[in-house]
């Protein structure tokens, strides 16, 4: 089979058994399984050993450069005497390795969760006996059954099928289930969708001498592994198993998609390599320094290596961690659950969301949105309450009313409805309208199932003599009653009803307005059910009887398919129903758009019905969808950098399988966007691990695209998406602010002691006082930093680009501003307070006292910029804290010993504190041009976004 794929494309229903050499009834024989099991191995997916915990935990050293800088300063410092930089800094890589590794240790289970799909039973014919064996012994050629709710085993060319109806919605993402039969599908034209040319059989037949494949979601003679059996039953004969089947190409692409690094890591990445070359350069220049003022080359390298381990903000990768880490549990609060600490902060660089339509950004349920009868169409919002009954005619209700009595989904004791998706619709908008459901007080005595080729079912009864009975003058009087395609029921219908008492002739033009109005539903992806009644029973109807006592939903004998050639039946209407956005979707899309970010939907679902979400949804698909949609098709037409061109005015993709998706996504990251991906099924899997974030449906979800995902929405729902990308902003925002603060403080260090050598003055710093401004006095500001409230604004801002640094122009300029206002107060204060050239106690502690006053106010005012001084309760307490304990560091004699100080006066102090408000007013007005800046950028995006 595996050898000759092309010629099983065009293979007819003989051809594929005669290929395999089995019969239908007989089955494979016992001996050759053994031979087919060595050629075609086991019906299942080989998942690789994860790596062991001290390997992954190495990766997580190795593969961080930050991590090996801070390491390699540690050793430096341990090696010249810095016991105390040595120490501290290995104690921040503990602590960012633990967290981090903790947070995101778990096991690759997306590939294990496949073979969930597989079931673990199955029936089977071989040597023609049935057998109840495990799947997963299933080779190429045994015949197996299907039942109402058996998972299909394997990849299975249907025999035989009654009312087989397959639910394929996590392969192919449409919504309703699809009729199966065993004859061959009409090929379509253009390339084949299909990811696996082995299960496409179907490709030929009824006189199609080419074959040419037919797309995955319309092989209606093909099973697949891992789909469910929602009504009837059927046999066929198994062409595909294990990887060979449509789900294993899944497990192939999945395989092959690697890990990507996400924006900040790659920032971050970025700025190591920087403040590395940074140091290196510092050391340089101090030692070049050292030798034009002939001092001794040990003691130069000793203070270009302490620069150079101040000039790394060891508090920066703790600060990251916990900040992402708090992000976590925000978003936890918000239905979010981040698996992966990084994948929070790249919500924020979004730029492309691809979202599934099924489950996502619609209902996945239909639901009746208009009812027609002649002359009276009717809007339905099912999320209203219910209107008055007397507001609608008596043929409204009739309609409503048919279409609940010719249904067959079962109404549990919990007040819902279960059964196919087009019944549950019909009879949960019984109480939109305040009726009743009319089956209590109907006797159904016989029943025409649905059938392709019919494209209408029927049922007959007796009504009981109630006031909820449709028509209650037709009590004790068999009943007919139909439902199905327009066209299948107008040719069967004579007359129109208008009430109980009138129902005129359906005339020429009646029947073109009727059809008229069908057709223009239709086109807005509309589904029409069409429903007419008669009198006398299913048998009379269609000229053959099924016999006293049928029971409803029991399939009637195939000779009820013979159809009269007329009939006199009533048309009452048609109900159109599609399964709806869900409710703020459409909002939550205007504000990621007014954000800059593009949101385009792929489906499995054809293209009118795609686009009619679109525009519910407010989707860019423009008046005339003119170069809006792209198809399956379409795609495999193009080449990859053609498919890169088109994609960024795309705002719809139809009729796409995984390998679509896949390639899509690829296609937008070749355009430098980060992107994200949701969705819920196995066919989003794939995509989902490719994605820049993959995000997964908690409740619908499966346990494949779950594990594939990075967050996961609990609630199902894509408004989630929105706080989650504020969340990410945000989060980037707040780590700009403590880079901020921090490397001003850095720069400020460095600065003053490079200064106080090239001129040869006195030290300012001590090293226990560098010791405690670098890593004390530091550490609690900088981490309230990370924890700054949402701004407001955040939303109205582009998303980052990918390879844009961490370090961006606008924060090189702060850092700059709040260095120079920290050395030039510090500076004041040195020359004002240096009589001498050796500084005393008191000289020093006012230089020492002025940095750190200097540097809380820089720590206040590296805040976000929307955030109020009162918004963030852990800013103001830590900085009141660095305050007391300075000012502990002053008057307490046992730290005046430590820390070299003396106390000072009240005029010193003052002195300092004038200082600190001089600074903190220079902050302000540069806060304040920084948001007129943000205004001017976020006036901009608006512009962009109505343009």
């Amino acid at each position: 089979m595996l050898s000759q794929p092309v010629r099983l494309q065009r293979a007819t229903l003989d051809d594929t058994l005669a290929h395999f050499g089995v019969s239908p009834t007989v089955g494979l024989p016992a001996a050759s399984i053994s031979g087919l099991r060595e050629t075609h191995g086991y019906n299942e997916f080989a998942v690789s050993a994860p790596e062991p915990l001290l390997v992954k935990f190495a990766k997580t050293i190795y593969e961080n450069p930050l991590i090996l800088l801070l390491c390699g300063s540690a050793t430096v410092s341990a090696v010249m005497g810095n016991v105390d930089d040595a120490v501290s800094i290995t104690v921040a890589v503990l602590i960012v390795l633990t967290v981090g590794f903790v947070q995101e240790q778990r096991s690759e289970k997306s590939l294990e969760a496949l073979n969930k799909l597989v079931p673990h039973h199955c029936h089977i014919t071989r040597d023609g006996q049935p057998l109840h064996l495990l799947a997963n012994e299933l080779v190429p050629g045994d015949i197996v059954t299907l039942a109402t709710g058996d998972r299909v085993p394997a990849d299975v060319r249907l025999l035989t099928a009654v009312d087989l109806e397959i639910d394929e919605s996590s392969l192919t993402g449409e919504t309703t289930a699809r009729r199966k039969d065993a004859e061959p599908c009409q090929p379509v034209r253009g390339p084949a969708e299909s990811a696996n040319g082995y299960a496409n059989m179907n490709g030929m037949g009824n006189g199609h001498s080419h074959g040419e494949p037919v797309a995955l979601a319309d092989r209606t003679c093909i099973a697949y592994m891992g789909t469910l059996v929602r009504n009837g039953r059927g046999s066929g004969i198994v062409i595909a198993t294990g990887t060979q089947t449509e789900f294993g190409v899944i497990f192939s692409m999945m395989q092959d998609v690697e890990e990507k690094r996400t924006p900040l890591q790659l920032s971050m990445d970025e700025l190591a390599k920087k403040l590395s070359a940074i140091s290196f350069a510092i050391i340089g220049v101090i030692c070049v320094i050292g030798v034009c003022q002939h001092r001794a080359w040990l003691d130069m390298f000793t203070i270009g290596v302490s620069l150079a381990v101040a000039a790394i903000p060891e508090g920066l990768p703790i600060v990251t961690t916990v900040t992402l880490a708090l992000g976590v549990l925000r978003m936890s609060k918000r239905k979010a659950i981040v698996k992966k600490l990084h994948s929070v902060e790249s919500l924020g660089s979004v730029s492309v969301i691809c979202s599934d339509k099924t489950g996502t950004l619609t209902k996945n349920e239909q639901t009746v949105m208009e009812i027609y009868v002649v002359d009276e169409p009717v809007h339905c919002d099912p999320s209203a309450a219910a209107p008055p009954v007397h507001q609608h005619t008596v043929a409204v209700k009739k309609t409503l009313a048919v279409g609940a009595l010719c249904n067959n989904a079962i109404h549990k004791e919990d007040g819902t409805f279960v059964g196919q998706s087009t019944d549950v619709a019909l009879l949960n908008v019984l109480s939109v309208f305040g009726l009743s459901d009319p089956r209590q007080e109907f006797a159904r005595q016989s029943e025409l199932a649905f059938s392709s080729e019919r494209k209408y079912m029927a049922v007959s009864g007796m009504h009981g003599a109630s006031a909820s009975v449709p028509n209650g003058k037709d009590s004790g009087r068999e009943m007919y009653y139909i439902k199905g395609s327009i066209d299948a029921i107008l040719e069967r219908c004579k007359f129109y009803y208008v009430s109980d008492d009138s129902t005129p002739a359906l005339d020429a033009n009646t029947r073109a307005v009727i059809l008229t109005r069908a057709q223009s539903t239709a086109s807005r992806g509309l589904r029409v059910i069409a429903v007419a009644y008669g009198y006398g029973s299913v048998e009379s109807q269609n000229g053959v009887g099924s016999g006293p006592g049928t029971r409803a939903g029991t399939p009637v004998p195939s000779s009820l398919d013979r159809e009269r050639p007329k009939s006199n039946l009533v048309f009452v209407g048609f109900q159109a129903m599609l399964d709806p956005p869900r409710k703020g979707v459409a909002d939550a899309i205007a504000l990621l758009h007014s954000g800059g970010v593009q949101v385009v939907m792929i489906t499995g679902d054809a293209e009118e019905t795609a686009l009619s979400i679109a525009r519910a949804l407010g989707l860019r698909v423009g008046a005339r969808d003119r170069g809006a949609c792209l198809t399956g098709q379409a795609i495999d037409r193009m080449t990859k950098s053609q498919l890169m061109e088109s994609v960024g005015a795309v705002s719809v993709f139809a009729r796409t399988t995984p390998k679509h998706k896949m390639a899509i996504v690829e296609a937008f990251q070749a355009r430098g966007a980060v992107v994200a991906m949701t969705g819920d099924g196995v066919n989003d899997a794939p995509a989902l691990k490719m994605a820049d974030i993959g995000v997964s449906m908690g409740k619908s979800g499966t346990d494949v695209a779950k594990e594939a995902a990075d967050v996961i929405l609990v609630d199902d729902n894509f408004n989630t998406i929105l706080p989650a990308v504020e969340e990410g902003k945000s989060i980037f925002h707040n780590i700009q602010n403590f880079l901020s603060f921090q490397l001003s403080t850095a720069v400020a260090a460095l600065t003053l002691i490079t200064m106080s050598t090239i001129f040869g003055l006195s030290n300012p710093l001590n090293a226990m006082q560098i010791l405690f401004i670098n890593i004390l006095m530091d550490g609690p500001p900088s981490q309230s930093l990370g924890v700054d409230p949402i701004d407001p604004q955040v939303m109205r801002r582009p998303p980052r680009k990918k390879d844009e640094p961490i370090i961006s122009r606008r924060l090189t300029y702060r850092i700059l501003f709040s260095a120079t206002v920290i050395v030039v107060g510090t500076m004041y204060i040195y020359l004002y307070a240096l009589s001498d050239d050796n500084m005393s106690r008191r000289e020093q502690t006012m230089t020492f006292t002025c940095f750190v006053f200097l540097d809380l106010v820089s720590a206040v005012q590296n805040r976000g910029l929307g955030c109020g001084l009162l918004q963030n309760p852990m800013l103001v307490t830590t900085v009141s804290t660095s305050f007391l304990v300075q000012l502990g560091l002053i008057y307490l004699p046992f730290m005046q010993s430590i820390f070299q100080t003396e106390a000072l006066s009240m005029t010193d102090i003052s002195r300092l504190l004038l200082i600190a408000a001089v600074s903190a007013a220079l902050h302000e007005v540069r806060r304040r041009y920084e948001r007129s800046l943000n205004v001017d950028l976020s006036y901009a995006t608006s512009a962009q976004e109505m343009a």
